[in-house]
């Protein structure tokens, strides 16, 4: 099954905020792509299992490495594998390269495997791939390409927060995810081979 082509999604990349946390003077494709390239050595060690799992779900590698950079920085941000603290919780929301959300009030999932593991990866881009048929399903008129950046999109804030394709970052962290993700794929595939 395709769900369109990562490199016809259109992008405007990454927003102010999400740029600063690397000290970025710029914004946009640019700094996604300079973002990419930062996590581009971590993320050779994980190319083996990210392959694998792109083919197994008909998912771009490309776009597999671009969600393990904007959630984890290829496992550079993570503790022991868990990331996103909640003070109020008292926990970690999120687990893994692509930070499969545990959060009871969030996404509520078990955590599956090690951190870096193929069968952790597997998880996520189940993940992905529901919320890509989703949006699909709400969205019957939108284009493969439309309709992939929407699943992106609801990655990190659920389908039901995904409202229009022109504000589809409405509410996303940062308010850019499928953007910067996009262009960070884009870089992947590019400059990577993923």
């Amino acid at each position: 099954m395709s769900y369109g082509n990562i490199m016809d999604v259109e992008t405007s990349g990454a927003s102010e905020r999400t740029a600063k946390q690397d000290k970025l003077g710029y914004t946009g494709v640019r700094a996604s792509h300079t973002m990419a390239e930062t996590d581009a050595g971590r993320m050779e060690k994980y190319r083996s299992k990210i392959n694998t799992v792109g083919g197994k779900y008909g998912i771009d590698p490309a776009l597999i490495a671009a969600i393990i950079s904007r959630e984890s920085r290829a496992g550079n941000t993570l503790k022991n594998g868990w990331g996103d603290w909640n003070p109020k919780r008292g926990a970690y929301n999120a687990w893994g390269l692509m930070q499969v959300d545990v959060n009871p009030s969030g996404g509520g999932h078990t955590a599956r495997g090690e951190w870096d593991s193929e069968e952790h990866l597997c998880q996520g881009t189940e993940i992905l791939v529901d919320f890509i048929k989703r949006i699909r399903n709400k969205f019957p008129g939108w284009s493969s390409e439309q309709q992939l950046k929407g699943g992106i999109a609801a990655y990190n804030l659920g389908d039901g927060n995904v409202r229009t394709y022109e504000n589809v970052d409405g509410g996303s962290t940062g308010g850019d995810y499928s953007n910067d993700v996009v262009a960070r794929a884009q870089w992947y595939k590019n400059n990577k081979g993923f």
